[in-house]
């Protein structure tokens, strides 16, 4: 199990001030469980998340306290990509939880490969309920299955866990090989076209006086 060590924080600090400190602002909390402000070093942070993801349990100290937790919730800097916040769910080991696992796509579609289709991913995780330790770190989509164009891949063709349940709509669609849009060539304005389609506006405009003159 990983662990991350955290500091105790007063409400009053000002987030800003902890990330200039290379520290990320953040909220232990669960069901009843008092909300805990904390702020962890950005830099532990970034190899544990990079490591467990959204869904791996974390030995997560704030004081003198050691929490069970898994992360929450994120926000990052689009720019920096830098953490600008996270929260913490503290969890009970002999409880089920529902969490976000992400799907990995292995093998290559004969669909795409032979058949020229575009691979659209409609998902990049799916629900599960488990206890904690038994949450998937992820789930892997062989799209090898997808073998004619227009073809699917159903939530409920995923391979099924001894010890978690996926709780998403099984009928949801994960992914489908389209088939490639025809390209419709455009034919270039002859110089013919282009001075005959002058002509016409001509005459339009003219007609166009003519009447306005003959109602004045």
């Amino acid at each position: 199990m990983l662990n991350l060590n955290a500091e105790i924080r007063e409400s009053s600090v000002k987030p800003e001030s902890l990330r200039q400190a290379n520290l990320i602002p953040g909220e232990i909390y669960g069901k009843q469980f008092e909300n805990k402000h904390i702020a962890v070093p950005a830099k532990d942070f970034g190899k544990v998340f990079e490591e467990a993801g959204e869904n791996t349990i974390i030995n997560l100290q704030a004081g003198t306290d050691i929490y069970p937790v898994i992360i929450h919730d994120y926000q990052k800097d689009p720019i920096s990509g830098k953490f600008l916040s996270v929260d913490f769910f503290k969890i009970r080991l002999d409880e089920k939880i529902t969490a976000p696992i992400p799907l990995v796509f292995v093998g290559e579609s004969p669909a795409v490969k032979e058949l020229g289709g575009v691979l659209i991913k409609s998902m990049d995780e799916i629900e599960v309920e488990a206890l904690p330790s038994n949450l998937p770190h992820e789930i892997e989509v062989n799209i090898e299955a997808i073998t004619e164009l227009d073809g699917s891949i159903y939530v409920k063709d995923l391979p099924t866990g001894e010890n978690y349940e996926i709780i998403t709509d099984p009928d949801t669609v994960i992914a489908t090989a389209s088939a490639p849009e025809e390209e419709i060539e455009e034919t270039p304005a002859s110089v013919e076209d282009i001075i005959t389609e002058g002509e016409e506006k001509r005459v339009r405009a003219t007609e166009a006086e003519d009447k306005t003159e003959g109602s004045a």
